[in-house]
């Protein structure tokens, strides 16, 4: 048996992980890959104090994907974060070192960037991110990186940065022509529920991408493309967040 032979085990940490996208995606994978001593698993816990005992109880451990709602509480875990992540203040991807060190790093705003650049116009400069969670951060940085000016929509804003959806204005629409849905609002099976935005405010200039991808189209995206958006949902990113994670954990 060569050192190819040992067992390694990948896994995501969420809550409440109904279906999880990482699991099938990575299952395939390592199929396709042959990697027979491969596995990956969802780890479900109810809050993250339980975080330290998945890593006790499970010493073939190389990799960990981060989804809602611990992708800024796991930080405080971390032996070592990645500069991006530390700037972004969210963690969706922690790599298990030969050391048995965990060193967290942000896969999401490679996901999301390299999935909505090809869709930007000259006049898509200035973005409205619906949510604050986790995610929300990993598509901020990414907008600055591409120069694009950015206010966060909140139910209770608490920052400068950030706006309710009652300030969404007519002016405010217009002007603001990307719309990034960063919310769980609308995701199977509650699929008549969407952002309370003024979609009467959307025109053919306007770009609305939702992180949701189950349904395809969402109440959100449906409604946009009824007035002439361009819409685009979460599957790409999270297939290249997926990548970018399986690179580093295997850098």
């Amino acid at each position: 048996m060569g050192k190819e032979e040992k067992s390694k085990l990948f896994g995501l940490l969420g809550r409440d992980i109904s279906y999880s996208f990482s699991r099938g995606y990575f299952t395939k994978k390592f199929t396709a890959l042959n990697l027979e001593h491969h596995s990956y698993v969802n780890f479900d816990i109810p809050k993250i104090e339980d975080f330290p005992s998945i890593i006790e109880n499970n010493e073939s451990i190389k990799g960990i994907n981060v989804t809602i709602p611990y992708k800024e509480e796991v930080m405080a875990y971390l032996d070592k974060i990645d500069k991006t992540a530390k700037e972004i203040g969210a963690v969706n991807t922690i790599k298990i070192t030969k050391r048995g060190n965990l060193k967290g790093y942000n896969s999401d705003v490679v996901g999301f960037e390299k999935s909505i650049v090809p869709l930007l116009e000259k006049h898509h400069k200035k973005a409205l991110i619906l949510g604050t969670g986790g995610a929300s951060k990993a598509i901020a940085y990414a907008l600055k990186l591409n120069n694009i000016k950015y206010k966060f929509v909140s139910r209770n804003p608490k920052t400068k940065k950030q706006i309710s959806y009652n300030d969404l204005s007519q002016e405010i629409m217009q002007d603001y022509t990307i719309i990034v849905n960063s919310t769980p609002l609308g995701t199977s099976p509650d699929v008549d529920k969407f952002p309370a935005i003024p979609y009467q405010f959307i025109t053919s200039k306007h770009l609305l991408y939702d992180l949701i991808y189950n349904p395809e189209v969402s109440k959100f995206l449906a409604n946009g493309k009824a007035n002439g958006a361009k819409i685009k949902n979460g599957f790409e990113m999270l297939e290249l967040q997926a990548e970018e994670s399986w690179r580093i954990w295997n850098s």
